[in-house]
């Protein structure tokens, strides 16, 4: 039986009302396995009445007590972390292995939030003027949404509510229609970690409760992940309705080999960020950049047979499987037709991944690894974010040429250099236009307490997502200049004030 769905709002699970729904899948099997509701603009208009009616005393919570209840929350996510993984798995398709990972990610943005009272100190300045004081206080937007996409259903959702909540917020998410899930186990854990009810609302859907939360007035800030063309068009529409917004696209990360590089280091990062999650990372590593024809000649022949020995099975294979399927059969078949793009394009296919099929599982969304050489950066395959187990080799004559690559690339999310030389590391850090940098790491995501973005196209907003920038998102700064009656004068001024 087809299990079904619900929204999680005032504290509750209930059930959609709209009539509408879309399928989830066992992305293994290609079966649906539950219907997931999709929400009315009234349904989500009901978990934004939740969540402002719920703001204020939370937001009078005093600040450790706030970061308490995270405390809490986090140990919750170790307890249940087996369960979380295997759901996880189960609809989106990653091993056992990498869904922990997503959990563990997102649960380290939980561990830093509860250092929120630290966070939320403002700042003071005695004796401005005479009898004079002046500080800033920092206070929450009230009602904040999150925006999130499929493919880190635990870490990214984690990466909006848990800092929006420990600075005082209520929160609307509204996660993937395909995998939706976890968001729901976790608004279960924030209740019994001891959040009020109402301070956290799931509301599943589609564009139209999208569209909904960008219209409310009652809301005040919104974040998203997802497609650089949904960014923009989540961006644009949520600031023109006086929103403030942060959105993060689509990336094209190219990982540049410099011929000193360690060969046999290069090829495991490129094997493990490329084809890890099978390319369903805003953060693969999909453009591999050798410098020089005998550099690209040895890290070829050395991918070749890795890309041809990754294993490919369904997440209940073991914790030894590679990558499981796609998410769902639409994105299978996107990835499928831009690898045959490629070929018309005439870039060269040397491992072939389009036939796989696995016994017992002929239904699934699996692509086999799939890795091109001789890609030019004319060709669809270097421009578009395939997101999938597809990695494109564009041979560079020179370092300058490799560096143009990712500088010129409309997007900048991440990118990396494999090197011995300090000097070309020091150069390629300094220069590059990218927003997220590795030295011989492939995927250089920052840990909790720095903060996580990109350039270019690959953001819309001027703050990025956890670490500092994540309290200052979803803050507002308010400045007090305080004066008392002993160190006020007799008369008026007419004059603006000065610190005389």
């Amino acid at each position: 039986m087809v299990a079904e769905l619900t929204h999680f709002i005032d504290g509750a699970h209930v059930k959609g009302r709209s009539g509408r729904f879309a399928d989830v899948y066992n992305p293994a099997t290609g079966e649906v396995q539950a219907k997931v509701p999709l929400a009315s603009v009234e349904e989500v208009d009901a978990a934004v009445r939740s969540a402002a009616a719920a703001q204020p005393a939370w937001a009078a919570v005093n600040p450790q007590r706030r970061a308490r209840v995270l405390m809490e929350f986090v140990r919750l996510l170790h307890r249940d972390m087996d369960k979380l993984a295997e759901a996880l798995s189960r609809e989106h398709g990653k091993t056992i292995p990498d869904a922990k990972g997503d959990v563990i990610r997102g649960l380290e943005v939980a561990e830093y939030c509860i250092g929120a009272p630290q966070m939320l100190k403002g700042e003071y300045t005695e004796g401005a003027g005479p009898g004079i004081d002046i500080y800033s206080l920092r206070q929450p937007l009230g009602v904040a949404a999150g925006i999130t996409p499929f493919n880190f259903p635990a870490m990214i959702p984690m990466w909006k509510f848990c800092p929006a909540i420990a600075c005082g917020n209520s929160f609307i998410l509204k996660p993937s229609e395909r995998d939706p899930s976890v968001p729901l186990m976790l608004a279960e854990l924030m209740m019994e970690a001891g959040l009020p009810k109402g301070v956290l609302n799931v509301v599943n859907g589609d564009k139209v409760s999208v569209d909904a939360i960008l219209d409310h007035e009652g809301i005040g800030g919104v974040g998203f992940v997802g497609s650089t063309a949904i960014a923009h068009y989540v961006y644009s529409r949520g600031t023109a309705a006086g929103k403030r917004v942060q959105c993060f696209g689509g990336a094209k990360n190219h990982m540049i080999v410099m011929p000193d590089a360690d060969i046999d280091q290069a090829v495991d990062a490129l094997i493990g960020a490329g084809y890890g999650a099978a390319g369903e990372r805003c953060m693969a590593v999909s453009v591999a950049v050798p410098v020089g024809e005998a550099t690209a000649d040895a890290l070829i022949e050395k991918l070749i047979p890795r890309v041809e020995k990754l294993k490919i099975a369904p997440y209940t294979a073991g914790n030894d499987v590679d990558f499981g399927p796609l998410v769902t059969k639409e994105a299978q078949a996107r990835v499928l037709g831009l690898v045959d793009k490629g070929v018309s394009e005439g870039a060269k296919l040397v491992v072939d991944g389009r036939g796989f099929r696995m016994q017992g599982y002929e239904n699934g969304f699996f692509v086999g690894g799939c890795l091109f050489d001789h890609v030019t950066k004319d060709m669809d395959i270097y421009k578009t974010e395939i997101f999938g187990p597809v990695l494109s080799t564009v041979r560079a004559k020179t370092y300058e040429e490799a560096i143009g690559l990712a500088m010129d690339h409309e997007y900048g999310n991440g990118t990396a250099i494999f090197t011995r030389d300090g000097d070309t590391a020091r150069d390629f850090v300094s220069r590059v236009n990218v927003g997220m940098v590795g030295v011989n790491v492939p995927i250089p995501v920052p840990l909790a307490y720095h903060t996580f973005g990109g350039w270019k196209k690959s953001v819309f907003g001027d703050l990025n997502q956890h670490g500092p920038d994540a309290f200052r998102f979803y803050t507002r700064t308010k400045t007090v200049t305080s004066r008392w009656p002993s160190g006020i004068k007799e008369g008026a001024e007419f004059s603006i004030p000065t610190m005389k």
